[in-house]
């Protein structure tokens, strides 16, 4: 009964933490801040807890033109707060009541059910953050220069469920393309649950709707294609659908398995099936996590704002992140002081599935960074300062690129018999031509493979040797030059890059590269043979007088001693002899004294077998 009991308690107790971070995740409305009558647009924007530069955008958008360190008016600060959704006073702060944010109900005792991460991505100016901006009812883009992501954003929204009534959250990660979201895995952080795809339904599959698709595809994660720009006359969704199904995406009511959603950021058209498409997917996915543990989440983004200090975007993943706990992030360490949400609402705690600007880093961390809560700062920083140090080893030791050498290194150790490519071309039908011998190449062995990551025109640029670098992959150029930028994160990031003019040279380097991925065959090559006649013993042991009966006997080869048919010995010649002169081969007919490494029971009528070893790398 005793134990019954406290199992009711610990459940009740996990039940209320739920709860709390429930409630948390409030949708908040408008907020009030005070600041003076005439206040420096530093210290303005330090109030509402935003960016620099997304308040000096708002200023400008209302007519005041000032610099940080300029002073404006009350009613300046109101314009431009309006501007921003935030209501500014003067006088002490009051901040205005907030209304919940929902989270996922508990499934259940242990792991809850936690929002789906989604990611989106897309070719530039097909709408990505204006679909997202549509979908929070908020002007994110306004607040970008030319209407382009300048940084990381991480939001969350929340959905009534069409089949169970209830209000589910969704984080959306709204990066500034692919080369982000690779970048991040490259280093180790797998932030996303979801992809999704935005392509204009007028302009169609462009390349780097194409590059997206073998990132998410190398990530391993789901993609939910949004069908953008509907409300164009010219949108044509059956030529965008034949496009996305010649590249492995194929739509659902085309037989496939790809959810391809029509929507339209100008009207709102299908935003809520996009929204009932991500959670249906995330539904199957069965994403779970315990708030009840210590935290763990991923760096988004990070900055130093002057005011603030270090500040870090942080997704949580597991657990529970609370002010005043001590973590270590990557080789930085700190305590957690502050946590602003999305909305720029403060929070004393953060569940699984919500990002937050955590303040409180001694440093900077890099996007993809670990963070992690620990027993104390004292802890934090011991932890931290062994992974400086470890870091400072790391780059001190020579380290080699990833090659095929280093594949083949991996395959010893079982950890891959898988050859990856990311391939660029001058012509889109060179990369298709060569794009299918490689994968003809990889169907010809039953031990390895070979899988085409990316196949692209155009220069090799860094977003590529990133897309290598996260997947362990070589980059193979035909016929294009390798940029700077992708030269320079080569070199970082050890990844090889190889260069060929000419397909048939590529193809052999290629088969060659898998043969190499296979174990090589052992082989040994008969040199020739020698009769033992006599012995003579020196100083320096026994010296066998021999007849070279064929082929040829060479110094510092291999050699076995044959004894009626039976090896009794095997190792090296250590000297060659014709009379008193040392020589370095003695052919067939010719006397030689004949001296073994290590061996002085050599016999009359024994037979020396010179042989080489060779290791021969299997060909397909």
């Amino acid at each position: 009964m005793e134990v019954a009991s406290h199992s009711s308690t610990v459940d009740e107790e996990t039940a209320e933490l739920v709860r709390e971070l429930l409630s948390e995740q409030a949708a908040q409305g408008q907020k009030v801040v005070q600041v003076p009558a005439t206040v420096a647009v530093r210290d303005f924007a330090d109030a509402l807890g935003l960016p620099h530069a997304q308040v000096l955008s708002a200023l400008i958008e209302t007519g005041t033109f000032a610099s940080l360190n300029e002073t404006i008016s009350l009613e300046q600060a109101q314009k431009a707060g309006e501007k921003l959704g935030f209501t500014v006073r003067e006088g002490a702060a009051a901040p205005a009541p907030s209304r919940p944010r929902p989270k996922p109900k508990a499934s259940g005792p242990g792991p809850y059910i936690r929002p789906p991460v989604v990611t989106v991505l897309g070719h530039v100016d097909h709408g990505k953050t204006s679909l997202l901006d549509a979908i929070r009812h908020t002007n994110v883009t306004a607040s970008e220069f030319g209407g382009i992501t300048q940084h990381i954003g991480a939001y969350q929204v929340t959905h009534k469920d069409k089949s169970s009534k209830e209000e589910k959250v969704i984080t959306f990660i709204d990066t500034p393309g692919h080369e982000a979201f690779t970048a991040m895995r490259a280093r180790g952080a797998q932030v996303t649950d979801i992809a999704v795809l935005v392509v204009a339904a007028d302009d169609g599959v462009m390349p780097q709707t194409i590059e997206a698709i073998d990132h998410a595809r190398a990530a391993g994660v789901p993609i939910i294609v949004a069908l953008n720009k509907m409300d164009r006359p010219e949108a044509n969704p059956d030529r965008v659908k034949q496009q996305l199904a010649e590249h492995g995406l194929m739509p659902e009511d085309w037989g496939g398995d790809t959810m391809v959603v029509p929507v339209s950021a100008i009207t709102g058209m299908g935003l809520e099936d996009l929204l009932e498409s991500i959670l249906l997917q995330a539904e199957m996915l069965e994403l779970t996590a315990d708030p009840s543990l210590p935290a763990r989440g991923a760096v988004i983004e990070s900055r130093v704002e002057r005011g603030r200090g270090a500040v870090a975007t942080v997704l949580v993943q597991e657990g529970t992140l609370r002010i005043g706990d001590a973590v270590v992030v990557g080789s930085t360490y700190g305590k957690i002081k502050a946590m602003v949400d999305d909305r720029g609402d403060r929070l004393q705690k953060a569940g699984p599935s919500t990002p937050v600007e955590v303040l409180g880093l001694e440093a900077v961390p890099n996007a993809g960074d670990t963070l992690e809560v620990v027993s104390d700062e004292k802890t934090a920083r011991q932890i931290a300062e062994e992974r400086q140090e470890q870091e400072r080893e790391k780059r001190l030791r020579e380290q080699r690129p990833r090659t095929l050498q280093d594949l083949y290194n991996q395959m010893q150790r079982g950890e891959t018999r898988e050859l990856r490519v990311v391939l660029r071309c001058d012509v889109d039908g060179s990369a298709e031509a060569i794009r299918q011998k490689l994968e003809a190449l990889g169907q010809e062995s039953e031990e390895v493979t070979v899988r085409v990551l990316q196949s692209s025109v155009g220069a090799v640029g860094e977003s590529d040797v990133m897309l290598a670098a996260a997947s362990d992959a070589v980059v193979i150029a035909f016929n294009v030059n390798v940029d700077r930028a992708a030269r320079e994160a080569a070199e970082r990031e050890h990844v090889e890059i190889r260069r060929y003019n000419i397909i048939y040279e590529l193809l052999d380097d290629v088969r060659k590269a898998l043969s190499g991925l296979l174990e090589p065959e052992v082989r040994e090559e008969v040199l020739g043979h020698a009769e033992v006649r006599a012995l003579f013993r020196t100083p320096r042991g026994v010296v066998a007088g021999c007849y070279v009966q064929d082929g040829k006997i060479q110094r510092n080869t291999s050699a076995r001693v044959l004894r009626d048919g039976q090896e009794v010995w095997k190792g090296q010649i250590a000297s060659l002899r014709h009379f008193k002169e040392d020589v370095r081969e003695m052919a067939a007919g010719f006397e030689c004294g004949i001296q073994l490494d290590g061996f002085d029971d050599v016999r009359e009528g024994d037979v020396i077998e010179c042989f080489t070893v060779s290791e021969v790398a299997r060909t397909l």
